[in-house]
């Protein structure tokens, strides 16, 4: 029997996250990438103070294929290399909007961000005018930690671009004046990205937003 994800060491549960997301058509080929957040003890000299660090997945490695060497790890603060298994590992190009998460969200412990079709599709049709995309009053929505009976839940959209960088700014900018109603946000024409205080928490939360996200696309295709 598997150990639960949060008894394994960080790149080892993020390598079976990439492997179970990857069989099931969610990181095709080399896309999406998957975060762990280490704490810091504590300073180690007078002159340094504490830094929260994650490890991410190397940049341009198939997703199906990963090994626990194949991670980076950086800073929260700065983004910063701190630890790599490869001299030549790069960490993935979207780790800026991890870095954007983790400082927003303290209580995150993990980021993942996946590549599906429905959810594209789901926002296919949504004007760009728009910024939050209702999602339906499902029973899965409570895995989102969302509580009430037929509540008005939202799903923060960001417009995409080769430019990651400023994604992660147009992130950072929103959620400075107001964070989103859900645990998760959707880069249009790219992908969901969810967190949670737990790895087994951020799994669970994907696989909630990837059913509604379903479930929108099949409603539409339906009309």
């Amino acid at each position: 029997m598997k150990k639960p994800l949060d008894q394994l060491a960080p790149c080892a549960a993020l390598v079976d996250i990439a492997r179970d997301f990857h069989a099931r058509g969610w990181m095709p080929g080399t896309a999406g990438n998957l975060s762990i957040r280490v704490r810091d003890p504590g300073p180690v000299a007078a002159d340094k103070s504490p830094e929260d660090t994650f490890w991410i997945t190397a940049s341009g490695l198939p997703k199906g294929r990963l090994e626990a060497t194949d991670f980076v790890r950086v800073g929260v603060r700065d983004g910063a290399v701190v630890e790599r298994f490869d001299v030549s590992a790069r960490p993935s190009a979207e780790s800026a909007i991890h870095q954007v998460i983790y400082r927003h969200f303290a209580e995150a412990m993990a980021c993942l961000h996946v590549h599906t079709v429905d959810a594209c599709l789901a926002c296919a049709d949504v004007p760009l005018s728009v910024l939050e995309m209702p999602l339906p009053a499902l029973e899965m929505i409570k895995g989102l930690g969302v509580w009430q009976q037929n509540p008005l839940v939202t799903l923060p959209l960001f417009e995409n671009t080769l430019d990651v960088a400023s994604i992660a700014a147009a992130i950072d900018w929103r959620f400075k004046g107001m964070l989103p109603m859900v645990p998760a946000l959707m880069v249009r024409g790219h992908g969901v990205t969810v967190w949670g205080a737990t790895v087994q928490e951020a799994y669970n939360r994907v696989e909630a937003v990837e059913f509604l996200m379903s479930y929108l696309a099949r409603a539409q295709a339906r009309k």
